[in-house]
């Protein structure tokens, strides 16, 4: 048993609880509060001075599918010779030695989703890992979490510079409808053979899992939600940089989103409405959204850092650190588990020296499932 005493408890969906305890047994977290007593057998974590959070939760990134020392070597995130794989799972692909899960774990990071890229309308399947761990199975907490779709300026590039459909948003949106049908066809037939494209679909048809949509523009956020609507699924808008030109939009058809990277440049055309008021302008219209880092466009430890930068567009606190706690764990269907420090939740839990907005801000502890991890400086 573990015994974490005399900090500030950022519970998440609680008060803060001044000079207070969390205590954690096996892997859970079994008590949260103040005056509670400590039983003899526990271990004292003594966090008098710091800040006691959940761990974060970056809910978009490609660590371990794309490996930052390798070139094609370790670059497993796209399948660029078919814009229609569903089928693919990110889990074979993730290598759990690559570097990017200490760094997850240096800066608090527990529990994150790796994702295929955006090179294909449809790429894959999404899944959600705890960062620690050396065999990717026993990291999983679930997979999948959704299927990846793409929609813009990425997979007309790819697939158009070869003359190849798709070439423009037009055949986008056509493929990604045109396939939802044929899975709809292929769930109506008696006798079929296997079609792992189209039972990948299946989950997203039947509205178990969502699809989880790329999309910067505010123009093909619109074009998702009208295909999500078309067909009666539900969907992520993920990056969502001109959310907050159709906020309203989003807020009224309960769509969250995943925004970011927040630290980046207008690398490309779609990015040209990059704007910290983002997070704001989605928080003030009622759209529930989480931050990413989409590592390694941005570095998974600079999740905390994305976070405290769409403060400064007038987002409260605790909104920010919902933004990588809480409203991820909500997305992703895993508050049950994840998201906030509560008896029987996992104990995941990050130890900070000062406010995650304070740039001197250091990570002094981690646990994931209530194991020790002594953070790399």
């Amino acid at each position: 048993m573990i015994a974490i005493t005399g900090g500030t408890i950022y519970t998440i969906t609680g008060d803060i609880l001044q000079n207070g305890t969390v205590l954690v047994d096996n892997n859970k977290v079994i008590d949260v509060g103040c005056g509670i007593d400590i039983p003899p057998n526990a271990e004292v974590i003594d966090a008098a001075g710091k800040l006691v959070l959940p761990g974060f939760i970056d809910a978009h990134c490609h660590v371990g599918i794309m490996e930052e020392v390798y070139r094609i070597e370790g670059d497993d995130g796209n399948e660029t010779t078919n814009p229609v794989t569903p089928h693919l799972r990110a889990v074979d692909a993730i290598n759990p030695e690559d570097v990017a899960f200490s760094d997850a774990l240096s800066a608090g990071v527990t529990t994150v989703v790796i994702t295929p890229g955006s090179a294909n309308v449809l790429g894959g399947e999404m899944a959600a890992l705890k960062t620690k761990g050396t065999i990717v199975d026993q990291m999983v907490i679930k997979n999948p979490v959704g299927v990846k779709a793409a929609l813009g300026e990425n997979p007309k590039r790819v697939y158009g510079g070869e003359k190849k459909t798709p070439a423009t948003r037009m055949a986008n949106a056509a493929l990604l409808r045109q396939t939802l049908v044929e899975t709809f066809n292929y769930l109506k037939k008696r006798n079929k053979e296997r079609n792992l494209k189209f039972e990948a679909l299946i989950p997203v048809i039947k509205k178990e899992l969502p699809l989880r949509v790329h999309a910067h523009r505010a123009d093909d956020i619109v074009t998702a939600v009208r295909v999500a609507e078309e067909f009666n699924i539900n969907i992520v808008i993920e990056h969502c940089t001109e959310g907050y030109k159709v906020a309203e939009l989003l807020a009224e058809k309960k769509i969250p989103a995943v925004i970011g990277p927040i630290i980046t440049n207008r690398a490309k055309v779609e990015l040209q409405g990059v704007s910290l008021k983002n997070a704001a302008a989605l928080y003030e219209a009622g759209v529930k959204f989480a931050v990413m880092t989409d590592h390694p466009v941005v570095p998974i430890h600079y999740l905390s850092l994305s976070a405290a930068l769409i403060l400064r567009a007038g987002l409260p606190e605790i909104e920010a650190l919902k933004a990588i706690t809480l409203y991820p764990a909500e997305i992703l269907g895993l508050d049950h588990r994840l998201g906030s420090l509560e008896p029987g939740k996992d104990a995941d839990i990050v130890i900070l020296d000062k406010p995650i907005y304070d740039l001197r801000c250091r990570v002094e502890q981690v646990l994931v499932n209530g194991q020790k991890i002594l953070p790399k400086i």
